[in-house]
């Protein structure tokens, strides 16, 4: 029987056998009575990773950014971020629903915004006759999924950072790819993070455990965090047994990332030169790729694909997405590229 290829997402690996060890010996206790010593393990070297005081496990990436911009603004409020954010497109309304805020989107370049869109769109109360929310909150995703995977420029994050301060708003980082952004720019984790009161990194994705995401920031936020964890049904029990997995994956997945970039990059080149296919190659950075197809033609392009064993996903009509982790091995790459050419 033919293996299949996966690269819908990187959230698709299952852990691997060092990974289930050290979740079948994890020390558990109770994490919703503040116990479980796998769990504050696990929470403390995320923060001291990312040079913050205090760390919260959750289920997870979306429970992370929701419970961030609960902690950080009021009903009435208003978020800023990039039109095609996992905040804003993927996480059901959330930002409405639950903290009761609008939104501003701002336009970014291959999912990049920039200081003065962030500047522009912040709108505050103060001074508008009451018309306006308040702009609060500017959330910043890194890597850009919605960008097909590029990261932040120091210069660049350092900019927006300085207006949202300046404008008296709170920032907080979507990092679910955080390590993949690292891997690009060179620079550590706790310097691209160094000015954002919240910091939310998945641990299911590029770094292969199997559950979970950390939020961290100051002591004071995250124990505001804490509430809104416990309302919005995120206390665990004894979930060591999957912190464990994301320590794991901390002291043996991180470094690796950058074989995925390499694959994606390789991937990415051949691909582009396929005709009817079409990569904007300035945007292959870190582990996605996304292929440009003719208009109404995914649905047959992913099809013709499965049945060679390559699975992708669907972006919009005219938009594939491949990503690269740590399943995927050179020779994957190679008979994907090859499947690529039979279609």
């Amino acid at each position: 029987m033919q293996s299949v290829i996966d690269l819908r997402s990187d959230t698709v690996t299952q852990p691997t056998e060092g990974m289930r060890q050290a979740m079948a010996k994890a020390k558990v206790g109770d994490d919703v009575l503040g116990d479980d010593p796998t769990v504050i393990a696990l929470q403390e070297k995320m923060a001291s990773m990312l040079g913050k005081e205090a760390g919260l496990f959750v289920p997870s990436g979306t429970m992370a950014n929701i419970v961030a911009v609960r902690t950080h603004t009021s009903p009435g409020d208003e978020i800023v971020t990039e039109l095609n954010s996992h905040v804003y497109r993927y996480e059901a309304g959330a930002f409405a629903v639950l903290s009761g805020c609008s939104v501003a989107l701002v336009h970014g370049e291959n999912g990049l915004m920039n200081s003065e869109d962030v500047s522009n769109a912040i709108r505050k109360a103060e001074g508008s006759l009451s018309h306006y929310p308040d702009g609060s909150l500017v959330c910043v995703e890194n890597t850009s999924q919605g960008g097909g995977g590029t990261a932040y420029p120091l210069e660049r994050l350092d900019a927006i950072c300085k207006v949202a301060r300046e404008k008296n708003c709170k920032l907080h980082m979507d990092g679910a790819r955080l390590f993949n952004a690292a891997a690009v720019s060179g620079a550590s984790p706790a310097r691209i993070v160094r000015d954002f009161d919240t910091v939310s990194i998945c641990l299911s994705k590029g770094l292969g455990a199997p559950v979970g995401s950390v939020l961290v920031g100051s002591k004071e936020t995250l124990a505001e965090a804490h509430r809104w964890r416990k309302m919005f049904g995120g206390g665990m029990r004894q979930s060591g047994v999957i912190a464990a997995a994301g320590l794991y994956a901390l002291e043996n997945n991180v470094d690796r990332l950058h074989d995925d970039h390499k694959r994606a990059r390789r991937f990415a080149e051949a691909v582009n030169e396929i005709g009817g296919l079409s990569v904007n190659l300035d945007a292959v950075q870190s582990n996605i790729v996304f292929i440009g197809t003719e208009k109404g033609k995914t649905q047959e392009v992913i099809g013709a694909l499965s049945e060679q064993g390559v699975e992708i996903l669907e972006i919009d009509d005219s938009t594939v997405r491949a990503v690269f982790h740590l399943h995927i091995t050179d020779d994957d790459v190679e008979k994907a590229i090859e499947a690529f050419t039979q279609i």
